[in-house]
């Protein structure tokens, strides 16, 4: 026996889903990612230590960015026209739009990935690949280290489009780039 799927979820065209799409599915759930054409729901409960450190961590970048930076939670960046992943958190150097739905890679300087169960393959392999291939800067993934989190910094090399891994924090963060920023990550989860 197969379930019916509801008419929305079937792509408009033969060729799938186009970045342009997602701010045209109203029924679908709020977290919502196109990654090479698929549609990726968000669909298991998150955990509220996830919550709170996104939220935490996104409070604290947007405390420590300088005039001509925006910290953002759960936007969508437009790497290309299949492909829209929504990160935990983003730096953009685009001004704030309160209309804006996306951002494109030219316009993000920091993209941050907390890792879940759910999303661990796509955090740690998929994800930060697509975002060196669109030639944002900077990548940031955190993982649970025992209720605390570990932060691990990575760097574009512009040569070959791919991420170096610049260092792993435990306990504080500093670092110069995007912007000189010292953050306790001691106090982004209670």
């Amino acid at each position: 026996m197969t379930a019916e799927l509801p008419d929305w979820m079937y792509p408009p065209r033969p060729s799938g889903w186009e970045a342009d799409d997602l701010d045209n599915l109203s029924q679908a759930p709020r977290h919502t990612e196109l990654i090479d054409g698929a549609l990726i729901f968000m669909m298991s409960p998150q955990r509220s230590w996830h919550s709170r450190l996104v939220e935490n961590l996104t409070f604290a970048l947007r405390q420590a960015a300088p005039d001509g930076f925006e910290a953002e939670r759960e936007m969508t960046v437009r790497l290309d026209k299949k492909s829209r992943p929504e990160p935990d958190v983003l730096v953009a150097t685009a001004p704030y739009e309160p209309d804006r739905t996306s951002y494109l890679p030219d316009e993000v300087a920091l993209v941050v990935e907390v890792v879940s169960e759910e999303s661990a393959d796509r955090d740690r392999s998929l994800k930060p690949f697509k975002y060196a291939q669109a030639e944002i800067p900077h990548f940031w993934r955190v993982e649970d280290e025992e209720g605390e989190p570990a932060v691990h910094v990575y760097e574009l090399d512009r040569l070959t489009h791919s991420y170096v891994a610049t260092g792993i924090h435990r306990g504080r963060l500093k670092t110069t780039v995007p912007f000189l920023m010292d953050i306790d990550l001691e106090s982004l989860t209670p």
